[in-house]
């Protein structure tokens, strides 16, 4: 059997589910209906810029996801071990399992965006590079108690949130050796102490909604267990305070012997954060993925490894300097990149790109053809 997941905020792209509505034509007249727009023209042409304003992007990505999951269904036929979402896409799981209708769902995503956009300016940026541990020493050795950790993504990869200004200021205790402090595209502090008041507010909402029994398990954000009955209400106001538990989940679903993972929706950063905490803590249920040369082979050289993954980093900076317009084979549009090109995890080439707001591996990456 299989875990199905679904991707939140920072996935979204012009063009996403436009091979979706037409398949689902009652649920995305249903969607335009609640939201007062049209969620197809906003997801495939987004005529007024409005796709990456939170507001409109919780949303666009709940109904995308949930077509996905229709679409999936109707191809395997089967239902999942257990479902999993990452911040917003926990809504999605949850409608998959049954706990809300579809339409309910969507309130609550419109609710929530609409708080989280009104919530004081912050900042998110994220630390690549750093174990948890180091990146908590870090902030205490350098006084940054203002800034929250926001999700733990993956064994090194850790999102902290906080005011713009500590944002910024924490960059300088970051950027050394091979440790990479990228700022992300957000508006908010989202994940931290500082969605307080949207989270009372939504607790309010919340109460106006009621939900039922769970028919496939779903791995809660606030702690990276499955939910218990009854915990859906307050688990999803304080998901809005409390880190993402990503890698927890992720380990939780491996030691349950689960290994095949489905990404449903948009784009492909869960799948990558999965083989991230896969690689670096396999759990003792499974067995690492077979490799063309194991570490412990006499042929196996990692000085040689790592010389050819920065030999094929330097190039590529040498040559393509930040804000290059780049193509990558699985989207339709153009890309900018915001970072020069890194190890990412320490063994794989990547570069993180402006409209996608993630990172792609390397050699997924072209620069654009003059003219486009």
């Amino acid at each position: 059997m299989s875990v199905y997941v679904f991707p939140g905020q920072g996935s979204q792209f012009k063009g996403m589910g436009a091979d979706l509505f037409d398949l689902f034509p009652e649920l995305t007249e249903t969607a335009s209906q609640l939201l007062g727009y049209s969620i197809k023209q906003l997801c495939v042409e987004d005529p007024h810029q409005q796709l990456n304003d939170t507001r409109f992007t919780q949303p666009a990505l709940y109904v995308v996801n949930a077509l996905s999951y229709r679409k999936k269904q109707q191809e395997a036929g089967d239902k999942p071990n257990y479902l999993a979402g990452h911040s917003l896409g926990e809504y999605n799981a949850l409608e998959a399992a049954g706990a809300m209708s579809f339409s309910d769902g969507l309130k609550l995503v419109g609710k929530r965006g609409a708080l989280m956009s009104s919530a004081p300016k912050g900042g998110m940026a994220a630390v690549i590079g750093m174990t948890e541990a180091d990146v908590r020493e870090r902030l205490s050795a350098n006084g940054l108690s203002t800034i929250d950790i926001a999700n733990l993504n993956a064994p090194t990869q850790t999102i902290l949130s906080g005011l713009s200004e500590d944002i910024e200021r924490a960059a300088a205790f970051f950027e050394n050796g091979p440790v990479r402090y990228v700022p992300l595209n957000t508006s908010g502090a989202f994940h931290s102490r500082y969605m307080e008041p949207a989270k009372r507010e939504f607790e309010a909402y919340l109460r106006g909604f009621s939900f039922s029994p769970l028919s496939i398990p779903v791995i809660s954000n606030v702690d990276g267990l499955p939910y218990r009955p009854g915990d859906i209400q307050s688990n999803l106001a304080a998901q809005i305070t409390h880190s993402v538990q990503w890698t927890k989940s992720i380990r939780y679903l491996l030691d349950q012997g689960e290994t095949a993972f489905h990404e449903l929706g948009v784009g492909q950063v869960l799948t990558r954060l999965i083989g991230a905490i896969r690689q670096h803590a396999p759990s003792t249920a499974e067995q690492p993925a077979a490799i063309a040369v194991a570490p412990s082979s006499p042929h196996y050289d990692r000085e040689a490894e790592q010389a050819a993954l920065h030999r094929q980093i330097d190039e590529w900076n040498l040559h393509h300097p930040v804000g290059t317009r780049v193509e990558v084979a699985s989207y339709d549009q153009i890309l900018i990149t915001r970072s020069k090109a890194l190890p990412l995890f320490g063994h794989r080439a990547a570069i993180y790109l402006e409209g996608y707001n993630g990172y792609f591996e390397l050699n997924e990456v072209h620069p654009a053809k003059a003219g486009l």
